[in-house]
């Protein structure tokens, strides 16, 4: 008589485990359904970069691309079946363009809930009290495993040859920066200063969170976003969002104006003739140096910083909403 208890706790636990996050406990879509959705991607994406090739980038090209958002994001959303974030505006098809070549081209198929706010408060997606455009403050993707699986064989070579891809195993890929760069982040490349030792959520097989930076060129001086990954439930959620306080090393950055200041020397002792070719070479790339030397440097006192302890609490957060977690 003593058993029973036990049986029915057996079949309790793991259905509390389940209610933690809303969308563990669904049933993965069926892989017709995503069939279809990447046959009608794939022939928007051929219709539409034909357009633009032609040179027609007027009404019919951005009618077609809203006609091709509004079918895929249902599809989408008929897969996923995701249901709202609090504090995010509603779920958004997530992709950028489909025309090849265009910047954003790419990128993680899935769905979008972009935040309300922006990072100052203020309203997204409007201009400001300053009449500047308002950024959402966070973004969070939903793609299903089995999509996010096609998406990097797709991208396994994506970048021209010499340039570091995409890992091909989806955990590596999830801690890697490149990932960022080609999945979520339009028009920066993504700076992995550090990862964040987040506690894993309950009903995740897979947590992960990166302290980034975002650049267009040089590596920045702050790290001012988090990005954050899980897997549950045969779903894939990321997230990315800006921080406060930033994340700063002085010392770091006084490393990298060093290396930065021999390297302008080394040019200008080129120029006037005070060293050779030979020797400047033995130089090597001093600004890569530097580069290389700031960002081990901030790996190692970063995390001795108190932004550090909130960032890791922010990305907590974020990675809970982009969970949803009750």
């Amino acid at each position: 008589m003593n058993k029973a208890p036990s049986a029915v706790l057996r079949l309790l636990v793991p259905l509390c485990l389940a209610a933690t996050i809303s969308n563990v406990s669904a049933a993965p879509p069926s892989k017709s359904a995503e069939d279809r959705y990447i046959a009608a991607r794939d022939a928007a994406i051929d219709k539409i970069s034909a357009i633009y090739d032609a040179g027609n980038a007027d009404d019919a090209a951005r009618k077609a691309e809203d006609a091709a958002s509004a079918d895929l994001g249902a599809q989408m959303r008929a897969i996923l079946n995701e249901s709202a974030r609090e504090g995010f505006g509603p779920a958004r098809l997530h992709i950028d363009t489909f025309a090849k070549g265009d910047e954003g081209f790419g990128m993680l198929d899935g769905l979008r809930f972009d935040a309300l706010l922006g990072k100052n408060g203020e309203k997204a997606g409007q201009d400001g009290t300053d009449g500047k455009y308002v950024e959402p403050k966070a973004h969070i993707i939903v793609a299903t495993q089995t999509l996010f699986e096609r998406w990097l064989r797709a991208h396994k070579d994506w970048w021209d040859k010499g340039a570091r891809n995409v890992p091909q195993q989806i955990g590596a890929a999830l801690k890697d920066e490149s990932f960022y760069t080609q999945a979520v982040s339009s028009g920066s490349a993504v700076v992995n200063f550090n990862s964040l030792p987040i506690v894993k959520p309950a009903g995740t097989s897979f947590a992960y969170a990166i302290l980034a930076g975002r650049t267009q060129s040089e590596i920045p001086d702050a790290a001012d976003h988090v990005f954050v990954s899980a897997i549950a439930g045969g779903k894939i959620y990321v997230a990315y969002g800006s921080i406060s306080p930033e994340v700063t090393v002085p010392a770091c950055i006084t490393v990298r104006t060093g290396y930065n200041q021999k390297a302008e020397q080394a040019d200008d002792d080129l120029r006037a003739g005070k060293i050779d070719r030979k020797a400047y070479d033995r130089l090597g790339n001093l600004r890569q140096k530097g580069e290389d030397a700031y960002k081990s440097c901030f790996a190692e006192r970063a995390p001795k910083q108190a932004a550090f302890a909130e960032a890791t609490r922010q990305a907590e957060k974020l990675l809970s909403a982009a969970l949803n977690a009750r």
